[in-house]
């Protein structure tokens, strides 16, 4: 059902000032800056081989990672993705054992693939994202 960890999502208040400190400081090369409209924020993707970083600064004050920083403003750790082979059956699955889903169906990343976020007090208190491949 899950094919492994995607991408660790970090909201940041400032996106270019992010990516300055991740390069400067760790070598990371980040990829080209996009804006999600749908998800109310600009991201960027820092490629580490096995996974990836995403860096988020919202775009209006609606976006959850808006509210994060609300309650976080030097920004951190907003949640985890992970990978879905299937992801209607992964869907499925869980949903028929009483996992709870945030937010609307049909929701998509900025590729278009699908995504949901599974509720934190059904996994261990963490925010997660499942995005199917």
């Amino acid at each position: 059902m899950i094919a492994g960890l995607s991408h660790v999502s970090i909201a940041v208040p400032n996106l270019e000032a992010a990516i300055e400190i991740l390069s400067r400081n760790f070598g990371l090369v980040a990829g080209e800056i996009r804006t999600n409209r749908e998800q109310g924020v600009r991201l960027v993707y820092i490629d580490l081989g096995n996974a990836k970083l995403e860096l988020m600064e919202p775009i209006n004050p609606e976006s959850p990672i808006a509210k994060f920083l609300e309650r976080n403003p030097r920004g951190g750790i907003h949640h985890f993705s992970l990978a879905a082979d299937n992801f209607d059956a992964a869907i499925e699955s869980i949903t028929t054992k009483g996992v709870s889903l945030l937010g609307t169906k049909g929701q998509q990343n900025i590729d278009g693939g699908p995504i949901a976020f599974i509720h934190p007090k059904d996994f261990l208190g963490s925010l997660v994202e499942l995005e199917g491949h």
